[in-house]
């Protein structure tokens, strides 16, 4: 992934009037809203495809005037019928463009650049549900207690081992990890400072294993400076994403049923145990940093043999036995 950036490397080729007026829009978003540069990253690479679309369809001078709602039902359509070998896009990839193409037409509205805004008209395409993949707790238990399947430094085994307890401690987004800084953690209260999206700063509990962990780790790097990344790797830089994708790859890769475990998968497994052991949806919300409700809902997908348990528990005339008989 892509490291932070000035603003001006956020431009993307002014080839067209409508490519200047995507970079200004990328421009604001870095600049003005402080989008993080994987947010500006996304919005480039999807209004990037959308103003090649427009240049094929409208010609090399067309702007986002040139645009109306029939040209963009056909940008969508042509998302949604990919010829092969590109198959075509799933409906929350079609949504997710269509949010980009929405965002940089309400900006030029904004900005006075644009008198119609024929994205206003577009309905996005109805996601599929889909389930966040988790593990259950047995299974996180024996990911996290799993012997490494490389033979590792003990530094590096102590970061690694940091890493993973931090993440399903505390539910963090992996950007939010790699953005730690050692102050940031306070190892006596057991909380941890996280900077989210948007810019939007939490408190988030840190568990007592997860707290031996990343001491263990630190005592080992010599008690670094509180301004000091807290993960680093072995250029003492700043841990990145990938980085922490490859050492839950690593630490998975032994395990068969886990080939498909990811970061993200540590931070659904949190918010699932918590839903499962009786935290509310708005506590959970605030643990992960979500600014909607809808979007924690989708953690209420508790098992059938959860259900069965609650059911067996609680209702009154479930363990009702027949009277009479034989």
């Amino acid at each position: 992934m892509e490291a932070d950036q000035p603003a001006a490397a956020v431009q993307v080729a002014a080839s067209s009037p409508l490519a200047v007026q995507v970079a200004a829009f990328l421009e604001y978003l870095a600049t003005q809203r402080n989008a993080s540069s994987h947010t500006v990253a996304a919005y480039r690479s999807d209004l990037r495809q959308f103003a090649a679309f427009v240049r094929d369809q409208r010609g090399e001078a067309a702007d986002a005037a040139a645009v109306d709602h029939l040209l963009l039902r056909l940008y969508l359509a042509q998302l949604s019928a990919s010829p092969p070998p590109q198959s075509p896009y799933r409906k929350s990839s079609i949504s997710r463009k269509l949010s980009a193409v929405r965002a940089l037409f309400a900006w030029l509205m904004r900005a006075g650049r644009l008198s119609l805004n024929p994205a206003e008209l577009i309905a996005a395409p109805k996601r599929e549900q889909r389930l966040p993949f988790h593990l259950n707790i047995d299974q996180t238990v024996a990911l996290l207690e799993g012997a490494p399947l490389r033979p590792r430094d003990a530094l590096t085994e102590a970061r690694d081992r940091a890493v993973l307890e931090l993440l399903y401690s505390s539910g963090l987004r992996v950007s939010e990890l790699c953005g730690l800084s050692v102050g940031d953690l306070d190892l006596v209260g057991g909380m941890v400072r996280v900077l989210g999206k948007g810019g939007k700063e939490r408190i988030v509990p840190v568990g007592g294993t997860a707290v031996e962990a990343v001491v263990s780790y630190l005592q080992l790097r010599g008690v670094p400076a509180e301004t000091e990344p807290l993960f680093v790797g072995s250029r003492g830089q700043r841990i990145n994403r990938r980085s922490v994708a490859r050492i839950v790859e690593q630490q998975a890769g032994g395990i068969e049923s886990f080939r498909a475990v990811s970061p993200h998968t540590l931070r659904h497994s949190f918010a699932t145990h918590l839903l499962e052991q009786g935290a509310d949806l708005r506590s959970i919300q605030e643990l992960l940093g979500h600014a909607s409700l809808s979007t924690t809902q989708k953690y209420t997908h508790l098992s059938i043999d959860r259900l069965m348990a609650v059911y067996d528990q609680a209702h009154p005339r479930a363990h009702q036995t027949k009277q009479g008989g034989d």
